[in-house]
């Protein structure tokens, strides 16, 4: 998950050769590392209880992911983060870390203690460290003077004096505020062309300042800290008006016609500007990704990877990047300040929930005599038109028989079925491809 990290979840340690990109989501971790990576990846460790580990450890393998050095922390008072990022143009390995839940949090000097220890002993060789706290960077740069250090976008980084402060600090990377039109980032990357820059380019986006948020902590009495990744996203709630000599009395809030959730914006997608982007210098691109599906994760990931190396290869475009978006769950999409113009349209008055555009119909599981095992995640009916995701292709076919686990034909496959189906064409990879329904509904762009 891209941005929240929880302590009940397990969360991986992972080593990667493939390019600029951060995939979020630790839940379906197998499949959602397969489907972006063709399982050219490494799992080196992950945090959770030993149930787990032992249940991750054999979805790797039957994904063929190598996990033969997996390390088990079973306290679950440490946790990291995957992040798969790069330059535009060559291949790099990162594996960046957060300690404590979050190090780009503000943290305790009890916690600050530990964190040293726990980070050296836990993960002995990581890529980089992501953090915000002045304190945290001193220990790092004090007991880790080798490791890289990314600071959050949580600092609210806007210009690029900013920028030279961390580099004179020692910092190898800054993840900008999401306040900076793209002009901006050319600018700095102008000013201080050594050092890389990380822009968000999709997703969920928080109402306030860079994710710097106190109403859900305000609003749950300290329970749910936006910034520890536990928001409530009390933007995402719809708001009457009480007078309080009149209880029970709700007035509608009416800025228009269109409702009352007067707090949430619409979904990030820069997708058609990654040319600009990559002109103006970006090294990284970030997905938003908190409480996302395997499939959210797959299609948005495949669209933006499809986006980088069509433009870095001057290759035509082999479908249409936002209709590819628009099947996944969004509240509409922005540009957000990145062309310098946001606005009142930049929000979902009506709608605060995420509706995909398509639905999301099954994982392919394998291949044997003629048919193809799949998962079932939403009902699939016998002669339905569905299509096809895989990370080189999209294939529209036709369901043409269902085989149930007696091997008895069936008319219908239910919500957790594992079922064998035949399908008019077959002519594709079957390792990490989903599949979903044909066309656009909840369209909100």
């Amino acid at each position: 998950d891209t941005e929240r990290i929880s302590r009940e979840a397990p969360v991986l340690i992972l080593q990667h050769t493939h390019t600029n990109f951060i995939l979020g989501g630790a839940s379906n971790a197998a499949h959602n590392v397969s489907a972006i990576n063709n399982g050219n990846a490494t799992v080196v460790g992950v945090i959770g209880n030993d149930y787990q580990g032992e249940e991750l450890k054999e979805a790797f393998k039957k994904a063929s992911i190598n996990c033969d050095n997996l390390i088990t922390d079973t306290s679950r008072k440490t946790v990291t983060k995957t992040r798969i990022s790069g330059s535009c143009s060559q291949s790099v390995t990162q594996q960046i870390v957060r300690i404590d839940r979050q190090t780009n949090a503000p943290i305790s000097s009890e916690t600050e203690n530990k964190i040293i220890e726990k980070i050296t002993k836990l993960i002995p060789e990581h890529d980089a460290i992501i953090l915000s706290d002045f304190g945290i960077y001193n220990l790092v740069r004090k007991y880790m003077p080798e490791t890289p250090i990314h600071i959050s976008t949580q600092t609210n980084i806007l210009n690029y004096e900013a920028v030279k402060f961390w580099r004179d600090l020692g910092a190898s990377r800054c993840i900008l505020a999401r306040e900076l039109p793209i002009k901006d980032v050319a600018e700095i990357k102008e000013k201080v062309p050594d050092i890389e820059l990380e822009v968000f380019v999709h997703g969920a986006q928080c109402v306030s300042f860079s994710g710097r948020c106190l109403l859900s902590d305000y609003m749950t009495k300290g329970e749910r800290k936006a910034n520890q990744g536990g928001c409530s996203q009390p933007c995402r709630w719809s708001y009457k008006l009480l007078e309080e000599t009149r209880p029970n009395e709700y007035y509608e809030i009416e800025q228009n016609e269109r409702g009352t959730h007067i707090l949430s914006p619409k979904d990030l997608a820069l997708i058609d500007y990654i040319p600009q982007l990559i002109d103006a210098g970006v090294d990284s691109f970030k997905i938003e990704g908190r409480t996302k599906s395997l499939y959210y994760v797959s299609a948005a990931a495949r669209a933006y990877r499809t986006a980088i190396d069509d433009y870095v290869n001057n290759r035509p475009k082999p479908f249409d990047y936002m209709e590819e978006l628009e099947k996944i769950g969004n509240r509409g999409y922005t540009q957000g300040f990145y062309l310098g113009d946001n606005n009142s349209e930049s929000y979902s008055y009506d709608i605060s929930k995420g509706l995909a555009g398509a639905d999301f119909l099954a994982i392919v599981k394998g291949f044997e005599n003629g048919f193809y095992k799949i998962k079932i995640k939403n009902k699939i009916n016998l002669g339905d038109e569905v299509e096809i995701i895989t990370p080189q292709k999209t294939l529209q076919t036709k369901v043409t028989k269902i085989l149930d686990k007696n091997n008895e034909s069936t008319q219908v496959a239910n919500t957790n079925d594992e079922v064998l189906v035949s399908l008019e064409k077959n002519d594709f990879e079957f390792d990490y491809a989903l599949i979903r329904t044909i066309g656009i509904k909840n369209k909100r762009c």
